[in-house]
């Protein structure tokens, strides 16, 4: 199969899958949307997991993607997938700095510090957008795979995320909050819709990526931190025009 071929596969796959979720997509859908008869699909692909798995694998590659030098590709072997998230979500924290913090015995927790953490969650979740958006809507319908996500995935790094601004409020360099979980979920849920959800906005709005991750950096930062320590500043501090 031409590179470009293969390429169109995965990319209409994910497409579908995140459409319509894993459980409603069918063969014939993903067929469709490539343009081919259905039985072409099977040239490529054994079945609907090797589909799913090889859209997952391929999701952020770097493009143009090469085809496997054998097709059609099989039916990943019980766990398989499952095993690849896992690996995934170890392999490649989606912050060093935060794990890194969380490994001192007392954290520092200074705006700075905060600010590269948040700094490093967009990036590392824009850099894996595609992946993060396919895995998040089929999860719920692949109780295997969501106890992977909602877990060791997300779920760990809310945890994580919780425990450093529970440890910022006790220095007192955080403003004490009602929920330190909800700031946690809060500081989540942001950075997971501009450095992802935005992008299957229906009515997307224009902007710029560095401006949103500054903006992103620059707003959660301010609403959590009292104040960098003496000699420090605010990270990514842009002069601001007059509220009048």
């Amino acid at each position: 199969m031409p590179a470009q071929r293969f390429q169109d596969l995965v990319e209409a796959a994910t497409r579908v899958f995140i459409t319509q979720g894993y459980r409603r997509t069918q063969m014939a859908d993903v067929a469709e949307a490539l343009g081919v008869a259905k039985g072409t699909l099977y040239l490529c692909v054994e079945s609907k997991e090797a589909l799913f798995d090889t859209a997952l694998r391929y999701a952020d590659a770097p493009r143009p993607i090469a085809a496997p030098p054998t097709l059609p590709v099989p039916t990943p072997a019980r766990g398989r997938t499952l095993r690849y998230v896992r690996e995934r979500l170890a392999s490649d924290p989606a912050s060093p700095t935060l794990r890194e913090a969380l490994g001192r015995g007392r954290a520092h927790a200074t705006a700075v510090e905060l600010a590269k953490i948040v700094r490093e969650l967009h990036q590392a979740m824009a850099r894996n957008r595609t992946g993060i958006k396919l895995v998040d809507r089929c999860a719920a319908e692949y109780p295997e795979l969501a106890k992977v996500w909602f877990g060791q995935g997300r779920g760990a790094l809310l945890a994580q995320l919780t425990t450093y601004l529970e440890g910022g409020i006790r220095l007192r360099r955080f403003r004490a909050v009602a929920d330190p979980a909800v700031a946690a979920r809060l500081v989540m849920e942001t950075v997971v819709f501009w450095s992802v959800h935005r992008h299957w906005d229906p009515a997307p709005q224009p902007v710029d990526p560095r401006a949103v991750e500054e903006t992103v950096v620059q707003m959660l930062v301010d609403a959590l931190a009292e104040g960098p320590p003496p000699g420090e500043t605010r990270p990514s501090a842009r002069r601001r025009r007059p509220l009048t």
